[in-house]
């Protein structure tokens, strides 16, 4: 073997990744479990309060949730399998071995960065096939106050609407066109200058083209301060289906190959797409993170054991992992407000990373 092989024998390599993954799992498992029963025990009072909620809605609001919870804590679960992985590989004296043997650090690093990279690969098609739908049902869900939930497609929650100074808002809305179906809207009339004159809640609102045409409808007139209760009343001709399907996109809950046709659209109608541009990117990013894990942690595969510097090592790795993880919701925040470029506040923290990373290595080990 010559250092001119990246990876090491396949014997060595297929041991290396075996535990990696077998570490990966371990964690990812402790740290979803251990968070989705503290989320059961802050959410558990209001699923239950609906009348007719039991056991079942609790499993199913798990069911939505632990998805969520995979997707944001994968990346964090192969940091930490990483600084196991290296420090028990390190305490028995295994790297050392490696490293007699003529391998270099990359070598004994690559069987976990291929790892890594499958993770990644797999966790981008997870967020993309499952998370999206677990999402956008979740928050649809939410937004009804966990009563029956949605059968309908393409569900989306607290949509906002504005036709001159009035405002249409909807907890919920199904559909797209003509069969956009609203339910728990708020209509406010309001006067030139911003005031509200009249507020209209009704329980739901379907397209009467032109209008919308509101049902259950409890109106409040701000001047008299009067209630009146009516079976119908429509509102918001001037708003039409094209508008609404336009009116928000949660990136969230779209996947990656359906965000990017929805954003060119806004971008057509004259929106502002910076910040679903920079989540669009990070959709690709955001999975990829995993790959620089075994870079960052690197550093505390290597150094003698018995130095006494081990722990040191491993909280440096643990440090510079999750500053990454910090550096890159600041670097997203600021791309949603426009500080950074869409495709910079994506990927300028896993550049930056990789680059320190790298460097490290190769100044300490190599």
């Amino acid at each position: 073997m010559t250092q001119f092989d990246f990876f090491p024998s396949r014997t060595l390599t297929a041991y290396l990744a075996k535990l990696f993954v077998v570490r990966i799992l371990a964690v990812l498992v402790m740290l979803v479990l251990v968070l989705m029963m503290l989320d059961l025990l802050s959410n558990s009072g209001k699923i239950l309060a609906v009348p007719g909620n039991g056991q079942g809605e609790l499993l199913t609001y798990a069911g939505l949730r632990i998805p969520q919870l995979i997707q944001r804590f994968l990346p964090y679960s192969v940091l930490l399998a990483t600084l196991i992985t290296l420090v028990t590989l390190n305490q028995n004296s295994e790297v050392i071995a490696m490293k007699a043997a003529g391998l270099s650090a990359h070598q004994v690093l690559a069987p976990l960065l291929l790892t890594a990279l499958v993770v990644g690969g797999f966790s981008f098609a997870f967020n993309e096939r499952v998370v999206t739908r677990a999402t956008a049902t979740l928050k649809a869900w939410d937004a009804a106050e966990y009563g029956p939930i949605p059968a309908e497609s393409s569900v989306r929650a607290n949509v906002y609407l504005a036709e001159g100074p009035n405002v249409l808002t909807a907890a919920q809305l199904t559909g797209s066109g003509e069969t956009i179906r609203m339910r728990n809207v708020t209509w406010y009339r309001r006067s030139p200058d911003g005031g509200i004159i009249e507020q209209v809640d009704a329980r739901s609102a379907s397209y009467a083209g032109p209008g919308w045409l509101l049902e259950g409808v409890k109106r409040f007139d701000v001047g008299s301060a009067s209630t009146q209760e009516i079976d119908s009343l429509v509102v918001g001709e001037e708003l039409t289906p094209d508008q609404i399907d336009l009116a928000k996109i949660d990136p969230e809950a779209v996947p990656f190959w359906e965000l990017g046709p929805q954003i060119d659209a806004f971008e057509a109608a004259g929106r502002r797409t910076g910040e679903m541009r920079a989540k669009w990117w990070h959709k690709l990013s955001g999975p990829l993170s995993s790959f620089l894990m075994p870079l960052l942690g690197a550093v505390a595969a290597f150094g003698l054991a018995r130095s006494g510097q081990l722990f040191v090592r491993a909280l440096i790795g643990m440090a510079l992992g999750f500053a990454y993880f910090v550096v890159d919701n600041a670097a997203l925040a600021m791309g949603n407000f426009g500080g950074y470029p869409p495709f910079l506040a994506a990927w300028a923290p896993f550049l930056l990373f990789a680059l320190i990373g790298e460097t490290v290595l190769i100044r300490t080990e190599e």
